[in-house]
């Protein structure tokens, strides 16, 4: 369920005036489009009209100028007698002229006798190399539901232009079917417009809403809140952004609860060596001891330091290891690096009754810093030293699987209990917390191991009996190119 409170409506006004923006830019652009398509549909059905009006008339003028050049003598009274016979023309008014431009004839009866000098008949009347004979006129003029249409045509004798018949035509029905189309295309493209506003608004709304869950929801994760999820619905873009969110806060959750365990278990931690250096200071201040017992308290409390200073250590170590990338890597061998920590803690070793066996025949080179190598095999050796019982041995073995290289550590130790194994790499998680103590462990260790392997594309697993001893398997992807071996 989303929760918007006011300061969520003041954060998300501006997206509202882009979704207002954005509805609005799409509502114009189909409003133009169908404006567009409008007017060419207008266009299109009066040129069409135009087209067969123009045919229409121009046989009406050819009929009535084929029956009057049969006529002897071309006067009022011949050709008003040639007219009465084409009754059938059905049209407004027919005028006849001669040669000159002269009306000879007129339904109107308003221009016979006069000289006229409209273009379509001076067009007709006109002679040229293209038209020896004359021209067919057409001229249409379209207004308020009226077509108001006029043609001429010359009258042709034996080859000879001997006068013109103009006629003219007022339609109305035919204007009001234009009108009629013309209102109809624009009643549909107002609807139309209408619709796609309104399916605008909605998409617009519910694109909304959608997103204001995803805003919503990184609000409350803000406030700390990431158990929270959010539920997009629907299998588009958006849904697959809701997956996507919910995968971070997840991840940001585990990071969190990593993190308050972290800050618990190193509290917990630096507590123990604290309150011992507190209590061992109290008790040399508030009783009176013998130089012997002072030292002794002092030197209590030199091992409780040195014991903090280890832990923060390895807490560096740690925090290093999971923030640095692995950008400097290198080709190297292992087995080099493996002689060098054993010669490292051969001491410890030989303090602690352990024998070394190393078997590094099988050495593969694999991309990694050198010091994150010998970090890992010190931990693990060192564990392996600490954990071990005395006359027991330690061994390191180098072997390759397929495309692999891979690194062991054995001990024949006191081994890891089955419900402790999948928690051995857990930040201050200690088997035995007793003997940890006793030999200084700090339980982040096998925590840096992991970190480190991780980072350098590697795999770490482990495998224990009681009472037998533990190994550890670590596993790098092997680089098969000439380097040398140190």
């Amino acid at each position: 369920m989303a929760i918007i409170s006011a300061n969520e409506k003041t954060t998300y006004r501006g997206y509202g005036k882009t979704q207002f923006r954005y509805a609005m830019t799409y509502v114009v652009i189909t409003f133009v489009v169908l404006l567009v398509l409008n007017v060419y549909c207008s266009k299109t059905s009066q040129k069409l009209f135009y087209q067969s009006k123009e045919v229409s008339m121009i046989e009406k003028c050819q009929l009535a100028s084929d029956e009057i050049a049969t006529l002897d003598v071309l006067n009022a009274t011949t050709v008003a007698g040639i007219v009465s016979q084409m009754e059938s023309l059905k049209i407004t008014r027919l005028i006849v002229t001669d040669q000159s431009g002269t009306a000879l004839y007129d339904t109107g009866g308003t221009a016979a006798g006069t000289y006229l000098l409209l273009p379509e008949i001076l067009k007709a009347l006109e002679v040229s190399k293209e038209a020896p004979s004359g021209n067919d006129v057409f001229s249409w003029h379209y207004h308020d539901g009226v077509m108001d249409s006029r043609a001429a045509t010359p009258i042709v004798s034996y080859g000879t232009i001997i006068g013109c018949v103009y006629m003219t035509e007022y339609d109305v029905s035919q204007g009001a079917l234009i009108k009629s189309l013309q209102k109809t295309v624009l009643q549909i493209t107002l609807l139309l417009e209408v619709i796609i506003t309104l399916f605008s608004i909605a998409f617009a709304n519910t694109f909304s809403r959608r997103l204001n869950r995803i805003m919503t929801s990184m609000r409350i994760i803000q406030d700390g809140d990431y158990s929270h999820k959010v539920n997009m619905g629907g299998n588009d873009e958006l849904t697959i952004l809701g997956n996507e969110f919910n995968d971070l806060t997840e991840r940001l959750q585990n990071s969190e609860q990593k993190r308050s365990r972290f800050v618990s278990d190193a509290s917990h931690e630096l507590k123990t060596p604290l309150a011992s250096i507190k209590l061992l200071t109290d008790s040399i201040l508030q009783y009176d001891m013998d130089l012997e017992t002072v030292r002794e308290f002092v030197s209590d409390i030199g091992n409780e330091a040195e014991r903090l200073n280890r832990m923060t250590a390895k807490l560096l170590s740690l925090t290093k290891a999971e923030g640095l990338p692995s950008e400097e890597s290198e080709i190297i061998y292992m087995a080099p690096t493996v002689r060098r920590v054993a010669r490292m803690l051969n001491q410890n070793a030989v303090e602690a009754g352990i024998t070394f066996r190393l078997e590094l025949e099988e050495d593969s080179p694999v991309l990694i810093l050198e010091d994150d190598l010998y970090q890992i095999v010190f931990n693990l050796m060192e564990n392996g030293i600490k954990y071990n019982l005395s006359g027991g041995c330690l061994t390191v073995c180098l072997r390759r699987e397929e495309d692999n290289a891979v690194l062991e550590v054995s001990d024949t130790g006191v081994g890891i209990p089955e419900d402790a194994i999948s928690h051995v790499f857990e930040r201050f998680y200690r088997v035995d917390k007793a003997r940890s103590r006793a030999t200084g462990g700090s339980g982040l260790g096998l925590s840096i191991v992991r970190t480190i392997v991780q980072r350098n594309r590697g795999e770490i697993a482990v495998s224990s009996v009681v009472g037998q001893g533990t190994t550890f398997t670590v596993t790098f992807p092997a680089f098969d190119t000439e380097v040398d071996k140190a």
